[in-house]
């Protein structure tokens, strides 16, 4: 039963670090790469939790009934909540500017713009539908969630940047998203 409350503790530990990003972003002292330093540490940390969920789901026995409904509610929750700060990392690693990089110079005339607007939201629902697919053994589930966004999209891939953004924020992603499904299935299988 133990990775059913590590779950939930990287949930809680992805939600104090959006917290503290989103009072650094605000902050006009913060730079950039202090952002960049707190999605980062809640990266790992959310990771290195997961990690342990994954560990502690493959030694335990397979759970049945109301926690295996918990498992499943808590893993596409975790899911949806957790990635942001690695697709922000995989973004700024590929030169993709996020809401952070410009939030400090004044001169910029469009500040906190991204190519692709509410791209959060969207990852958001990406993830929790990614991992509610896998965990209901529908992985074609996949296809039609990738279709519906990139169908979506289409018109918006030519402005700059943004086919790079949007192929490095998806794969990201759908990465986690799988990831972290697979902690589910390891739960209860």
């Amino acid at each position: 039963m133990i990775p059913i409350p590590l779950l939930a503790v990287a949930v809680i530990v992805s939600i104090i670090g959006s917290v503290l990003r989103s009072r650094l972003v605000d902050d006009p002292r913060a730079t950039d790469r202090q952002v960049l330093v707190a999605d980062g540490v809640t990266a790992v940390g959310v990771t290195v939790l997961l990690a342990v969920a994954a560990i502690g789901a493959w030694i335990a026995d397979p759970v049945t009934g109301g926690p295996y409904v918990a498992a499943a509610v808590l893993t596409v929750v975790a899911a949806a909540a957790t990635g942001s700060n690695v697709v922000r990392l995989v973004l700024a690693a590929g030169g993709i500017p996020t809401r952070a990089d410009n939030h400090d110079d004044p001169s910029d005339d469009e500040p906190d713009q991204t190519p692709l607007r509410g791209g959060r939201i969207i990852g958001v629902l990406e993830r929790a539908s990614v991992a509610a697919c896998l965990l209901m053994s529908w992985p074609a589930g996949l296809a039609v969630i990738l279709a519906v966004k990139s169908l979506a999209r289409f018109s918006e891939l030519r402005a700059p940047r943004a086919s790079e953004q949007f192929i490095l924020g998806t794969f990201a992603s759908v990465m986690w998203a799988c990831g972290v499904a697979g902690i589910g299935w390891l739960i209860a299988m």
